[in-house]
């Protein structure tokens, strides 16, 4: 399929400039310097706070709802859990970078398999009435907890959603611990995290 064909081609020119990008951010010693020595979480603190995504697996911790909880194709092929044990800033950009290489790898393996005929899903005509629901996915920042309640009428009463930025605020309250104040924008961006979705 013409369609899929380009965005392999896209996917494989933004993996080459990404790629470079990378590679002079990993050999430029001030830079690698400053990631190493900045942002420490402990993998006891990590476990013990619940910090989620990205954050959890720079600090060697294997947590990820796409193999802890597996949905949708990731039933199927999952991508290898990427970890690092140092817990710093620089963990966490490298496990950045280790993802991203192998999601690009997991897309190309999708888009080689697409069926070619539509993919049909049947959908119930209401919801269940008087019950809860709750889904796990692995967002880019992290674990991402959607709950939906239904009332007596099957319609929706309550819904709730837990964005990773809930969890991993901690975290960077931890990586600043007997950091300087200059450290603070360094170790806030290696988080990534969301304001509003802290607040949903």
């Amino acid at each position: 399929d013409q369609k899929i064909k380009e965005l392999l081609e896209r996917l494989e020119k933004i993996f080459r400039d990404v790629t470079g990008a990378v590679g002079l951010l990993w050999n430029t010693s001030s830079v690698r310097a400053r990631f190493e020595n900045a942002g420490f979480i402990s993998k006891e603190d990590c476990v013990k706070f619940g910090i989620v995504g990205v954050a959890a697996r720079a600090c060697g911790v294997e947590l990820d709802v796409r193999r802890n909880h597996p949905y949708g194709q990731y039933c199927f092929s999952q991508i290898p859990i990427s970890t690092y044990p140092s817990g710093n800033v620089f963990a966490r950009a490298y496990v950045r970078w280790l993802e991203i290489k192998r999601s690009v790898e997991f897309l190309k393996e999708i888009l080689t398999s697409v069926p070619s005929e539509p993919i049909k899903v049947k959908l119930p005509a209401g919801l269940r009435k008087n019950s809860i629901a709750v889904s796990l996915i692995e967002g880019w920042r992290g674990e991402i907890c959607h709950t939906v309640i239904t009332n007596n009428d099957g319609k929706i009463a309550h819904y709730k959603i837990v964005d990773p930025s809930f969890h991993n605020w901690t975290g960077l309250e931890l990586a600043m611990r007997n950091q300087q104040i200059s450290d603070f924008p360094l170790c806030n961006k290696s988080f990534n995290l969301s304001y509003c979705g802290y607040d949903l």
